[in-house]
């Protein structure tokens, strides 16, 4: 996704969730929920367009998951697009009205288009009105939630039409210069649990936006869900109710089927476990938005580059994981020598095509000479993730070449960390853990809809029963 600010806070653009599903705050009892995710451009999405071709340009695609046992477990669909996007799909307010929002790992505010909308990109669906809702409630100024807000850009106050009370403004934006202005209020969102029955989480804080201008923004966009580290974001508010502040999800990688769902899960049993896992820490000190971990170096076949060539090491904090991004950005003094050494050790030529946005791209016609050819991910504390061809290189549909997932960050911004994106993330069972501050990687087939990635409180304490009663067997 788009990397994306508040003064210094570092955020990202679109990661699009089409969520079929959910969970509930007065419902789910502690218990978490799961979800999964559908492309923008998948079959199964509202918005999908048979006579549509892949965009030209690589413009649009920097920005910004288990499948539940109990039918009365939320959960939704989200599924890759070939440009990396993917929809949310909840409903919000009393009536509720459909909301196809981009899911956002890298920023913490949720807002929407709303109606009046003074100056709003075009939108596709009608935008959702607070007039027409009987659960829609401003916040004051002097409300706590207002003061939150700091985490996610500025806010100011504003008279209510009858002059009764201060209202909440707040003004977000984006590195791309995109902008969300508007009211920040209390809505019902409405998800939906596996067995159909809807499931509402009331009194969620979201931005009503009645200003909304920028070129990443499209028609069938109807706002951001922000599920980053701050506390406006969607997990730190509905974390109460499912059991904690956690969450993980597993992606499909970009060749999967289209109608393949990624998958996302929240709270309780969303906790990545099992052979395999490997676990670093988030940093927290450095962005109240994004997820934050050290990366030492990657290694190509059994040559290790490290982050920084000088000694001095990697700084921490030096990688956002950004699940909304296609490719990885890395500085250039990183990229140039793994480019080097990759280059090195792939006898072909590579193609080196040149994106009006993104600049160079290294590209191959023959997805044959990568077989064997793995990238090793070195994080702080020994976490090692194995990097397969399939994650590493990308189709790209205008050039019809197999590109290299990793690009020169120089070319987007001045800044000195790394954006690891979702090609190298997909196959990877990857989860959250905002209470211990840790981020756990572990190879998984996400194409696998059959995959039990959930682990629900039956099966933890159902493994406990049955290893005693068999202890129990055994010894009598």
């Amino acid at each position: 996704m788009a990397l994306a600010h508040q003064t210094t806070h570092l955020v990202t653009i679109n990661l699009f969730f089409y969520l079929v599903c959910s969970s509930s705050a007065n419902n789910v009892n502690g218990g978490g929920f799961s979800v999964e995710l559908i492309r923008r451009n998948s079959p199964n999405s509202p918005f999908y367009n048979h006579n549509t071709s892949p965009p030209k340009s690589l413009s649009n695609r920097f920005r910004r998951l288990l499948e539940p046992s109990n039918p009365n477990i939320p959960q939704s669909e989200v599924r890759r697009d070939f440009d990396g996007e993917h929809l949310m799909k909840f409903s919000i307010g009393t009536p509720p009205v459909d909301i196809y929002g981009v899911a956002d790992t890298g920023s913490t505010l949720i807002w929407t288009q709303c109606e009046p909308c003074i100056d709003c990109y075009k939108q596709k669906n009608p935008k959702f009105d607070p007039r027409k809702s009987s659960t829609y409630r401003n916040v004051s100024c002097g409300a706590q939630e207002c003061n939150l807000l700091i985490d996610s850009g500025p806010n100011s106050c504003s008279s209510s039409s009858d002059h009764r009370q201060e209202l909440c403004n707040y003004n977000y934006s984006y590195v791309d210069g995109a902008t969300t202005i508007g009211l920040l209020a209390k809505e019902t969102i409405t998800l939906k649990a596996a067995s159909g029955k809807p499931i509402p989480l009331q009194n969620i804080v979201f931005g009503c936006g009645h200003n909304n201008t920028g070129e990443t923004f499209q028609e069938n966009q109807m706002g951001v869900v922000g599920l980053g580290i701050g506390n406006m974001s969607f997990i730190s508010q509905i974390s109460p109710a499912v059991g904690g502040k956690k969450f993980s999800y597993c992606l499909v990688p970009s060749h999967a089927n289209p109608t393949s769902t990624s998958k996302m899960s929240f709270g309780n049993g969303s906790e990545v476990l099992g052979e395999g896992v490997v676990s670093t820490r988030l940093i927290s000190e450095l962005d109240n938005n994004a997820y934050r971990v050290t990366l030492k170096g990657m290694s190509v076949g059994d040559k290790f580059v490290p982050f920084n060539s000088s000694g001095n090491g990697a700084s921490p904090g030096n990688t956002i994981l950004d699940s909304g991004t296609p490719n990885t950005y890395l500085p250039q003094q990183f990229y140039d020598p793994l480019v080097a050494e990759l280059k090195k050790q792939i006898a072909m030529s590579p193609s080196e095509i040149m994106d009006p946005t993104f600049g160079t791209l290294v590209c191959y016609n023959n997805k044959n000479i990568f077989k064997g050819k793995k990238i090793t991910v070195h994080f702080e504390g020994g976490a090692k993730l194995q990097l397969t061809p399939n994650q590493i290189f990308f189709y790209h549909q205008e050039f019809q070449n197999f590109c290299f997932a990793m690009q020169n960050s120089s070319y987007v911004t001045r800044d000195d960390f790394i954006v690891y994106g979702n090609y190298v993330q997909s196959n990877f069972w990857i989860g959250f853990d905002l209470e211990r501050m840790v981020v756990s990687f572990k190879p998984t087939d996400c194409t696998n809809s059959s995959s039990s990635f959930i682990a629900t409180p039956f099966s933890f304490s159902s493994t406990y029963v049955l290893n005693f009663l068999l202890f129990v067997i055994l010894t009598f």
